[in-house]
């Protein structure tokens, strides 16, 4: 392991809470895409599929928000574990209804209930938060780190997911990431020592952590992002089952979490000048652009070296995003404002697997690229006209209803109206100094 995540893992308990979170997030890519396989393979109706992938998705994006700012008040413990097992519960159910055939209204009942699925990346990243909050660079390595398990369980998962749905029994891949799911977070709600601390509703202010003007545009963005990774999820299924080698769109979906994943430790090992809010930028413009090539693939073995290239602009997009969270958002709704990338992402992912499901059983699966292709368009466009909104500010006189300034008022967390600390570093967290960490 290269020294800069050597370093992450010094203090006690961080290995634990890793390796938990770890197993957490196996659900977040196995689910969704086990979901449509196990659909698709009982019932032959990828719109069906596509539109539970949604549901799923959209019931996660409503109620995980509001999960993280239970976590923030009363502490992760306390939270996590009723509602994993009201996840687990109706995830239970839904697999019931699937094999037994019963309507499908009751799959989409079911389907609604497991969306309380708590965000477990969130969770993780709030406690390296809390772990090395004096140590800019070393944050910025640790979210590194986690967009690097992420793409790790985004290899892993769908792989296990397909190929338990399709060699063993449909129901098989959305059964064992319930599992990983509930082990996972009682795993991590069992290490006391490294849970951040709460935060009373006092300190909370008046209002949700989106009233940030900043954070709505990541979540705009994180949206049309989020339309990207389900329309490809979907796509990618059925155009693997029209070249006749359904099980090997896990195979292919890998390459495009590996891409991600090599350039995730790159990154981390980096150290960077100038904004944080330009370098963002700059990677979701790749990322929209890097659908072109998907649109001209005519087999498999060319649609997995694209993916792998598309996937190298996700990882630093996303740790450079969780900076500018920081920026944004108070101390005391850390886990909240995180929550609400992943929840951008999600409604993001209903949307582009619901569109590409239908696009799929009306023109084909080489059409249904075209999904992601104009939900990177839409990114782009949204982060473009969003720019501004996050670039710092000096102060002015006045405080917002969290006491720190208004959006457009905020300083950094050391008081420089230039976004530096005072030993002259950046305030994004990235190497070039901290992002504003104000309890």
């Amino acid at each position: 392991m290269p020294s800069p995540y050597r370093a992450l893992f010094v203090t006690p308990g961080t290995r634990s809470f890793t390796a938990a979170g770890f197993l957490g997030r196996m659900t977040l890519s196995m689910a969704s895409i086990g979901i449509v396989t196990m659909v698709s393979l009982l019932t032959g109706r990828y719109g069906l599929a596509g539109a539970l992938a949604a549901t799923v998705a959209l019931a996660s994006a409503v109620l995980s928000p509001q999960v993280s700012r239970l976590v923030d008040r009363h502490g992760q413990r306390r939270v996590l574990r009723p509602v994993t097992l009201i996840s687990a519960a109706a995830m239970a159910g839904l697999l019931v209804s699937a094999q037994q055939g019963w309507p499908d209204w009751t799959l989409f009942v079911f389907t609604a209930c497991s969306g309380c699925v708590p965000s477990v990346g969130a969770m993780v990243r709030a406690r390296w938060a809390t772990v090395h909050q004096d140590a800019p660079r070393l944050l910025h390595t640790a979210y590194s780190w986690e967009s690097i398990v992420d793409e790790v369980c985004f290899i892993i998962g769908p792989i296990l997911s397909i190929g338990l749905c399709t060699s063993w029994f449909p129901e098989a891949g959305p059964l064992l990431a319930t599992v990983f799911l509930v082990a996972g977070v009682f795993w991590l709600t069992a290490q006391r020592a490294t849970e951040p601390p709460t935060h009373p509703r006092e300190h909370h202010g008046k209002g949700s952590a989106l009233r940030s003007r900043g954070l709505q545009v990541l979540v705009l963005t994180f949206t049309a992002t989020g339309a990207i990774f389900g329309a490809i999820d979907v796509v990618t299924l059925a155009f693997a089952e029209e070249q006749g080698h359904q099980g090997a769109a896990s195979l292919v979906l890998a390459t495009y979490a590996l891409g991600s994943c090599t350039a995730g430790v790159v990154f981390g090992m980096l150290h960077f000048k100038g904004p944080a809010a330009r370098r963002w930028l700059v990677g979701v413009c790749a990322m929209a652009v890097s659908m072109i090539p998907l649109q001209l693939v005519g087999n498999l073995p060319l649609l997995a070296v694209a993916l792998f290239f598309a996937g190298l602009a996700i990882a630093p997009t996303m740790v450079t995003t969780m900076a500018l969270v920081e920026q944004h958002v108070p101390r005391a709704n850390l886990t909240e404002g995180m929550t609400w990338t992943s929840t951008g992402l999600a409604v993001g992912v209903a949307l582009g697997s619901s569109a590409a499901g239908w696009v799929v059983d009306a023109a084909g699966a080489g059409r249904g690229y075209l999904v992601p292709a104009v939900a990177g368009a839409l990114a782009a466009a949204v982060a473009f006209l969003g720019y501004r909104r996050l670039r710092p500010a000096p102060q002015r006189e006045g405080t917002g209803a969290d006491g720190r300034g208004t959006e457009d008022d905020r300083q950094d967390g050391h008081g420089h109206a230039d976004g530096r600390g005072p030993d002259g570093t950046d305030a994004d967290g990235t190497g070039e100094g901290a992002p504003a960490r104000l309890a």
